[in-house]
Parts: structure tokens; sequence; C-alpha cells
């Protein structure tokens, strides 16, 4: 009696390398794209926990309502974070936050969704400044702008360290050669006291 066998394949998910985009590619006027924050229960109170706020507002439905609130609702350091995070999902790794600039509206309670959309307002002097708002069923959550800095080049995504192995591996050779160099360059020992020599007759010679 034979048993067929089968073989599973297991596909492995391949992930880009994130690039930043560069300053002279940006321009005035360049739309950022969507991004949707579904607002869930577990989200506004691990972020607050996450963010050392213990307010009971943040976490508390009961206590939140005595003090005046329909329910819990997300505090301003995760609405924060959230700003940081449309920017740099754009912008890329390599992108340098400068300043962010935020005011709040509309509580984000459970059950709803902030919508995040930015435009580029401004690029002056190495800058670039993006005007933003958070938007969810009540109104403007969040508005605010953010001033990064961005790279002159194309600069993907390295490890840490990738880099500086690189740099050491081309001053190694770099040292290795000119070592080469100088010693190719060097006279030998029995070169030198025939030099001396040929120097000492000529002078001999010349009395």
């Amino acid at each position: 009696m034979t048993m067929a066998t089968s073989t599973a394949t297991t596909t492995i998910p391949t992930t880009s390398i994130p690039t930043s985009r560069r300053y002279d590619d940006v321009q005035v006027g360049d739309q950022l794209p969507q991004l949707d924050i579904p607002l869930t229960r577990t989200l506004i109170v691990s972020t607050a926990i996450a963010s050392r706020d213990y307010q009971d507002v943040h976490h508390d439905p009961g206590l939140a309502v005595e003090r005046g609130s329909k329910d819990i609702f997300m505090n301003i350091l995760t609405t924060n974070g959230f700003v940081g995070r449309y920017i740099t999902d754009w912008a890329g790794p390599n992108a340098l936050l400068k300043s962010v600039k935020i005011r709040l509206g509309a509580p984000n309670y459970p059950g709803d969704t902030m919508v995040f959309t930015g435009a580029v307002t401004e690029k002056a002097d190495g800058q670039i400044t993006i005007g933003l708002k958070g938007s969810n069923s009540l109104g403007d959550h969040v508005t605010g702008t953010v001033t990064l800095e961005l790279p002159d080049a194309p600069v993907s995504w390295k490890a840490a360290g990738a880099s500086n192995k690189k740099a050491a591996k081309k001053k190694k050779k770099k040292k290795k050669g000119k070592k080469a160099a100088q010693t190719k360059a060097k006279p030998s020992k029995k070169a030198s006291k025939q030099a001396k020599k040929a120097a000492k007759k000529a002078k001999k010679g010349a009395k």
C-alpha cells in the first residue's frame, strides 16, 4: 500500500525598503495621502497608558461620564503621536521633524474614525511645512502645521552600523595601498650601501 504525500510551500511576503522623499521632489500644493485611524476603545486606553497619562477620562467610562463626557476619549499625547506618524509615513524614515504645532477640537470617542488629510503649504531654506487636520464624525479633532527637513538626495533606510562597516573597510583598503606604495618607494639596504660607496669614490676623485 502506498500513501500519497504532499508538500506545502510557504510564501514569505517581501517588504519594500522605505525611501525618504527628496526636498527637490516636493512642491507647494502637494497633497498627502489620506490616513484613516479606527478609534477603538482598546486603542484609546492602551495609548493613554503607554504615554503614562492615567487620567480616568481616558480609561474609565463611568468616571468620564461623571466628569461631563459621553465616554472616554483620546489624550493629546496620542494625538500628537499620530500626527508625527502621518507625516513620517509620507516623508520617509530620514525626515527630521523640526516643529509640531497642533490645536485640539472635537474629542476622539470610541467607535468613530479619525481621518487625516494634509498638504504642503511652504517650502523654503531646506525646510517643508505641512498643514494638516484629523477629523471625526463630530468635526476636526486636530488641526495644525508640521515643519520638517528632507534629505537632498534619495536615502534608502539601512540597518544601524551598515554604513560604518563599509566606511571602515574602505579606510582599511586605502591604508593597505598606501603602505604598499611606501614599501615600494623605500630603497633596499643593499642599494643604500652601494649609493654611499659611490658617493665616497666621487668625493675622493674630486680631491
